[in-house]
């Protein structure tokens, strides 16, 4: 089992986030595509919970690790729902995982190039966007559709690449998903991390073979408590 990375941010320049389960709470994803659009489908075609359940996860499978998996215009067609106005309807789920926001302002105050870079469909970062307020905390955010494939395909980062002009190897990523980390050290990024509680409801599971966190508190050095705002008001231990 890895333990939390020690990192020397001198040798990063760009620091890579990806957003659901991630930096938001992955309870809202799992509640909506396992529960809530299962009552409805359910609904909508005079099935059980249970069936209506059952199908849609085999699905969903089908389509992981591509750019239909988070296709909200897809799901909508495939399913006959609008799944936008779903999501809107449960938004008050949407939430941020703790100390995000003060690692945020860690890396702006170090003088890092932070990007937003999901698989999520536009509509669904919308939505989020619109809920957190954390867009002005990032250089740039990115969806995979805009690269032309999923993270999972270490093309993806080459792609990345192009469009930022960053150096790979003096680059983070932190991801909650170890197929992505598996595709960005693939192509060669210098700095990985996993996030090993990608939702609340859930226990922790650390990764066998990337350096893990559970908070993001334990990637800000202690030594940058005084000038990080907020970060005074946290603990360490």
């Amino acid at each position: 089992m890895m333990e939390t990375p020690l990192l020397d941010w001198q040798a990063i320049d760009t620091v890579l986030l990806d957003m659901d389960g991630t930096l938001l709470d992955r309870h809202f994803d799992d509640y909506f595509w396992e529960h809530y659009v299962p009552e409805h489908y359910a609904l909508e075609h005079d099935l059980s919970i249970d069936e209506a359940r059952q199908e849609l996860l085999s699905r969903y499978k089908g389509r992981e690790g591509t750019l239909a998996w988070t296709d909200l215009d897809f799901w909508s067609n495939e399913l006959g729902l609008d799944i936008p106005a779903l999501k809107m309807k449960i938004n008050h789920l949407i939430g941020v995982h703790p100390h995000v926001v003060v690692f945020l302002r860690f890396c702006r105050a170090a003088g890092k190039k932070i990007y937003l870079v999901t698989n999520a469909h536009s509509k669904t970062l919308a939505i989020k966007m619109e809920k957190t307020a954390l867009t002005g905390y990032f250089d740039r955010i990115i969806c995979a559709e805009e690269v032309g494939m999923a993270k999972e395909d270490p093309r993806f980062w080459q792609g990345l690449e192009a469009m930022l002009g960053y150096e790979k190897e003096r680059t983070m990523l932190a991801d909650d998903t170890a197929k992505v980390l598996a595709s960005a050290r693939q192509y060669g990024m210098g700095f990985l991390v996993f996030v090993a509680r990608p939702s609340s409801r859930k226990p922790v599971a650390r990764s066998e073979e990337f350096p893990s966190v559970v908070d993001f508190k334990e990637l800000i050095p202690e030594t940058h408590k005084g000038y990080v705002p907020g970060f005074s008001s946290i603990s360490l231990e």
